[in-house]
This record gives structure tokens, sequence and C-alpha cells, in this order.
């Protein structure tokens, strides 16, 4: 069902126009045609921007508390890196891993299998702050960050220092094009992200959204931080102490 679902990933616009939609004029393409009718402009060209689809990075937490959820979301990643080309894959608990190579087979099953053991720290304790430095100085070297969507699958009990994962947030959200949070545990009745790591890292996210079972990844692919910009998809129920930011329209 997971492989099955289209996401509605941004795009960016990029230098190159292209022959199409009236937006700017092709002085080029309407003089040659001119010419060719004896100097009579029959009809005026036109170019449009060209659009490529933004890249999209993943940084998963496989910690011991999302253990629940965890072959789940390791199917949800598998469906997107098997849709797109630009996606860049890490997996977490107290160290970063990037297996971008692994999610590039085609059967869903033996992807996992070589995650699992690509992963040495598996369903261990949690250090987000720490993790997201290794990204900020090593993995987003290794993806175009810049012009990204990110998206920070984590639940947040996080057993580091606030502070260290309170700046490596706002540093990220820096560097990428938006950073979104997705917590299992939104999706929980009377949830409210009170602990340490969720209010460190909350005034920097861009998007906090659940992604606990099946159809909270549905609605993801339609109203999620994946969309446009103009469309972000914050929880309209929930309006956090520290963040402060209403639900966008």
């Amino acid at each position: 069902m997971l492989s099955e679902l289209r996401w509605a990933i941004g795009h960016r616009r990029v230098h190159r126009w292209l022959p199409g939609a009236q937006e700017r004029l092709d002085l080029r393409r309407t003089l040659q045609s001119g010419v060719r009718h004896g100097g009579v402009f029959v009809e005026l060209a036109w170019l449009h921007p060209k659009r490529k689809m933004r890249p999209l990075v993943l940084i998963c937490d496989i910690s011991g508390s999302m253990e629940p959820y965890t072959r789940m979301l390791l199917h949800f990643i598998h469906s997107l890196a098997a849709k797109y080309h630009r996606v860049g894959v890490f997996l977490f608990a107290t160290q970063l891993t990037r297996v971008t190579r692994q999610f590039a087979h085609r059967g869903v099953d033996h992807a996992v299998a070589e995650v699992s053991r690509a992963i040495p720290d598996r369903a261990g304790g949690t250090r987000i702050g720490e993790v997201l430095r290794t990204f900020n100085v090593q993995g987003s070297r290794r993806v175009p960050c810049s012009s990204a969507v990110v998206l920070v699958i984590s639940d947040g009990l996080d057993r580091g220092d606030p502070a260290v994962l309170r700046e490596e947030t706002a540093r990220l959200q820096r560097t990428c094009h938006r950073l979104a949070w997705l917590n299992p545990l939104l999706g929980r009745s009377g949830y409210e992200p009170v602990t340490r790591g969720m209010q460190a890292a909350l005034p920097f996210v861009d998007n906090f959204l659940p992604v606990h079972n099946l159809a909270s990844l549905k609605q993801l692919t339609k109203s999620s931080a994946v969309a446009p910009v103009g469309q972000l998809a914050a929880n309209p129920t929930y309006r956090h102490p520290l963040w402060g930011k209403p639900a966008a329209s």
C-alpha cells in the first residue's frame, strides 16, 4: 500500500527556460518566425522557466523508543527512494549512518534487511543533537541540502543536551529549503510535545506532523511538508507555547 502512494514533492525554479507558457517572450524564435514569413510576425514565441524536483533528505530515528514504528517507517522511506532519484537517507540512534545505497534495492524486504545489517546502534539510545551536528558538518556535504526539503522523523525522546539540539536544529533550518519534523507520538490523543528535546527543536521547525500509521502517511501525501511553499501543513489543532506558530493556510 505504501508503494502505491504518490508524493507531492515540491519543485524549484532553475535558470534554464523552455518553450511553452506565456511568461517570457522568446525574441530569437519570434524573430526567426518573422523572417520565415517575410517580416510579418504571425505569432509570438514564449518561454517558461524549467522546474526541477527538490531534493528530499530523510533523517530517521530508529532508537529503542521508535521500535514500534521502525518497520513501517523503513517501508515508507523505501517507497520514496524507489520513486525519486534525488533522495538522501540517514538513520540514527546514537550515531548517524547514511543508507541511501541500501534503499536503492527494488525489493523492500531485501532493502530493509540490508539497512538492518548496516546500522550498528539500532534500538539503542538517542542523541538527536549530536546526530544533527554530524549531519550539518558531514552529511550535508553529500546531499544538496540548500535546496532540499528535510524530514526529521523522531519521537523527540532525547538523552542528549537540549542546548545542542536547539543549536543544530536552528542551523539545519537555516541551511535547507524547509525543515519538517514527523513525530509518531503526535497521533496519540492528548499528546503534547513537552519533552526537553521537542521543546528545544520546535521553534526551528517549519512543519510538525504525525506519522504513526498508514492513514497519517496518506494525509502526508496530500497536505504535507513536501508541498510547495505557501501550503505548509502545520498541525491545525496544536500551538506550542514556545513555538507559537499558528497553523498555516
